[in-house]
């Protein structure tokens, strides 16, 4: 069973350099030290932080910068640009009516990257909560 996904999880896309971070903006339930993310939190620079830098040639900028270096991969400062909601989301747990994020699942890049959750996270529950 996947693992949910909490505020700080580490995720990777495919064409980037580094890790980035999930941010979730919305705040913790009463006992929970991190907020549980949802399919939802896709927004890129808000939720999905940058990944080092882009080596894709479907990214414009990539291309230029490989065209301009007479066709060798010049990559350039990763700018996340994902236009839709992380897929699958949990099939049992809802978040404000939207499914959880689980380490299963993916979000895409419209440059051609995959976006995975390389660590979730985790959050811890406070006794009596």
């Amino acid at each position: 069973m996947p693992d949910l996904v909490v505020n700080g999880a580490l995720i990777m896309c495919s064409f980037g350099t580094s890790p980035g971070s999930l941010s979730v903006v919305r705040p913790t339930s009463q006992g929970v030290s991190q907020p549980l993310a949802t399919i939802m939190d896709s927004a890129p620079n808000v939720n999905i932080a940058p990944f080092g830098m882009c080596m894709t040639p479907s990214n414009p900028q990539v291309a230029s910068a490989t065209a301009a270096a007479q066709g060798v991969l010049t990559p350039q400062p990763c700018m996340p640009m994902t236009t839709a909601p992380w897929t699958p989301g949990s099939a049992t747990v809802m978040v404000e009516n939207n499914p959880a994020l689980t380490s299963a699942s993916t979000c895409l890049c419209m440059w051609g990257g995959s976006i995975t959750i390389t660590q979730a996270g985790q959050a811890t529950v406070s006794a009596g909560s």
